[in-house]
């Protein structure tokens, strides 16, 4: 018996090693949540784009990294604050986010059943973030570009997707990154010291959004699920 456990399991690593695996495109919008222009939620601003991968290690979940490229853009004309809006700054930066994390679906999604298959999905995980480093310069009426920093966020994404053909599955996004720095948009440099310009409200740190759609394409064999 102990044998033929033993060739169960190892049968089982074998086909484990033939998992289902997708890669997609992810594209879509951005938007700032800190010190400079809307204060809305979702208000996508910048163009997003980038690359998704995923490892579906059940019906239920997956692991999933992405790289994704945007540009950040803030205007204080488009908020509703009337403060903001006299100030009448803007700013446009770069970032490309690395992500890696664990996708989770409310219901099974079955690649092999032969059938639509449709769920809504929640994503959660962790991310480093490089970005343009810009400050207000002296006049206080406009940003420079002062190099590049990194630093961390948080990931939660909440989506939808659905296999649209055999191979293909499409999914819809809406997701919040809170990150480790306030500034993302310029309005509190971390190395300037006292003498550089900073604006807002220097105890929070920025968030970001990105809002899109992914089309991935499967591959690979079902998955062995072995209970012994």
């Amino acid at each position: 018996m102990r044998y033929v456990v033993v060739m169960v399991a190892m049968v089982c690593f074998a086909f484990a090693k033939a998992q289902t695996y997708e890669l997609g495109i992810f594209a879509g919008g951005s938007n700032i949540i800190g010190d400079v222009g809307s204060t809305q939620f979702v208000n996508p601003r910048g163009f997003t784009l980038g690359g998704v991968a995923k490892w579906n290690r059940s019906d239920r979940h997956s692991f999933r990294g992405s790289l994704i490229g945007t540009f950040l853009r803030a205007d204080d004309g488009n908020s509703s604050d009337p403060s903001r809006q006299m100030r009448g700054l803007q700013v446009d930066n770069k970032m490309i986010e690395g992500s890696l994390g664990i996708e989770y679906t409310f219901w099974d999604y079955e690649l092999y059943s032969g059938k639509p298959q449709f769920t809504p999905y929640l994503y959660f995980g962790v991310s480093v973030i490089h970005f343009s480093n810009t400050r207000l310069n002296s006049s206080g009426r406009s940003f420079t570009f002062d190099g590049w920093d990194t630093n961390f966020g948080i990931p939660i994404s909440l989506g939808f997707k659905t296999n649209i053909a055999p191979h293909i599955t499409l999914a819809g996004e809406i997701g919040a990154r809170y990150t480790f720095t306030d500034n993302l948009d310029g309005s509190n440099p971390e190395d300037g010291g006292a003498s550089q310009l900073k604006i807002g409200n220097l105890d929070n740190n920025d968030w970001f959004m990105f809002t899109g759609v992914t089309v991935s394409y499967t591959f690979g064999r079902k998955p062995c699920y072995c209970n012994f």
